[in-house]
C-alpha cells in the first residue's frame, strides 16, 4: 500500500501583497521627490544673419560677472548681492541723466504719451565654470527683480496698478517697450579675480 501524499500547506499571499502596497505607500509619502526647476525667461527672436549687429557704447553696458568663489564684480567692482538691484534699477532708469550710466533713445509708445526715453542698457552677465548654482540663481533672481519694478513704477504712474496686475495686452506691451528686458548672458569662463 502506498502512502497517502499530504497536501503541502499554502501560504496566504493576500497579506503579502497588502503588507508590500503598504511599505510602497509609505517610502511615497515620506520620501521628497525633486522637481526641477528653471528660470523662466523669453529667447530673443533669431537673429537674421543678413543684419549687422548694432554697436553697443560702453557707458551703457553693465557688466555683471561672478568669479568661482562666489564673489561678484558689477562694472569692475566687488558688489554684495543685496546691492545689485538697486544698483541695476538705477543704472537702468538714469533719472538723473547721468553719463556714467546707460543712455537713453526715444520711442514711440501712444499709450505713455508718445515720445518716451526708453533705456539702451543692456545687463552682460558672465559668471565662471566654477560659480555654485545658488549664486548664478541670486544674481538671476536680482536682476529679474529690478526689472520687474522699474516695471511696476512706471505702470502704477501711468496705469494706477502694478504690471503684474495688468490684463490688458497694448498696456502690457506699452510697458515692455518702455522697459525692455535686455540681458546678455556669455558662456562660462575661468574669471580669475579674488
Amino acid at each position: 500500500m502506498k502512502p497517502k501524499k499530504r497536501k503541502m500547506p499554502e501560504v496566504n499571499g493576500t497579506s503579502l501583497a497588502d503588507i508590500a502596497f503598504i511599505l510602497l505607500f509609505f517610502f511615497l509619502v515620506t520620501s521628497s521627490m525633486d522637481v526641477d526647476t528653471g528660470i523662466i525667461r523669453r529667447l530673443p527672436p533669431p537673429v537674421d544673419p543678413n543684419e549687422k549687429p548694432e554697436d553697443i557704447n560702453k557707458r551703457n553696458l553693465f557688466d555683471v560677472r561672478i568669479n568661482s568663489q562666489d564673489y561678484l564684480w558689477v562694472k569692475g567692482q566687488y558688489m554684495n548681492v543685496g546691492d545689485l538691484k538697486e544698483a541695476t534699477k538705477i543704472f537702468i532708469s538714469n533719472k538723473a541723466d547721468n553719463p556714467n550710466l546707460a543712455d537713453k533713445k526715444e520711442v514711440y509708445i501712444p499709450l505713455l504719451g508718445g515720445k518716451y526715453m526708453a533705456s539702451r542698457g543692456i545687463i552682460s552677465l558672465k559668471n565662471d565654470r566654477g560659480t555654485s548654482y545658488d549664486m548664478y540663481i541670486q544674481v538671476q533672481n536680482e536682476l529679474a527683480k529690478a526689472i520687474s519694478e522699474l516695471r511696476n513704477e512706471l505702470s502704477k504712474e501711468q496705469f494706477g496698478t502694478n504690471f503684474t496686475d495688468l490684463v490688458d495686452q497694448e498696456k502690457i506691451e506699452a510697458i515692455q517697450k518702455a522697459i525692455p528686458v535686455s540681458i546678455s548672458e556669455a558662456e562660462p569662463e575661468n574669471i580669475e579675480r579674488k
